[in-house]
């Protein structure tokens, strides 16, 4: 008879004890998943940054170099007759629409980057999201408490970019 308790003495400690380390288990798991969430998120919020910023330096050097073509232009008329005005103006005009042409351009180009970065980084965080219920499924935590808030198969977006195009003339 007191080898039947002490079996289940060893029972019931090892049950604790498989109870502890599976504890600790999901804190390591959870802290690790946390850890991998925070830097996905940090370099899709670095990527997304650094793309504006480029398009941002793009529109302010189209701009400026709009700009410096309309001085030139302007000169250009300034020092020349009626014949020389008139090409001028057409210079003047060209020069307007390879402004506006660039400036488009860097717009559709940061819209469209943008579009992908916000798509790129839902996604990672939808997968990431993925990896901690399924983390959770496994060890039994949350199965059926209709936790669904992260559920992997929630509509993602999309984006559309639409760009013009400039006639010159």
């Amino acid at each position: 008879m007191a080898s039947h308790q002490e079996q289940g003495f060893k029972a019931g400690e090892t049950r604790g004890k498989t109870q502890e380390k599976t504890g600790e288990a999901m804190r390591t798991m959870g802290e690790k998943t946390d850890v991998a969430k925070d830097k996905t998120q940090g370099a899709a919020q670095s990527a997304q940054q650094k793309t504006q910023e480029t398009a941002q330096a793009a529109k302010d050097k189209a701009s400026q170099a709009a700009q410096t073509t309309q001085q030139k232009a302007q000169e250009s008329k300034d020092k020349t007759g009626s014949y020389m005005s008139e090409t001028g103006e057409t210079i003047k005009n060209k020069a307007q629409d390879a402004a506006e042409y660039t400036k488009e351009t860097a717009e559709a180009g940061k819209n469209k980057t943008g579009g992908i970065l916000g798509q790129t980084g839902e996604q990672v965080k939808q997968m990431a999201m993925g990896a901690t219920d399924a983390v959770k499924h496994t060890l039994g935590l949350g199965a059926d408490e209709g936790n669904k808030e992260h559920d992997s198969s929630a509509p993602t977006s999309t984006t559309t970019t639409t760009t013009h195009a400039t006639e010159r003339k």
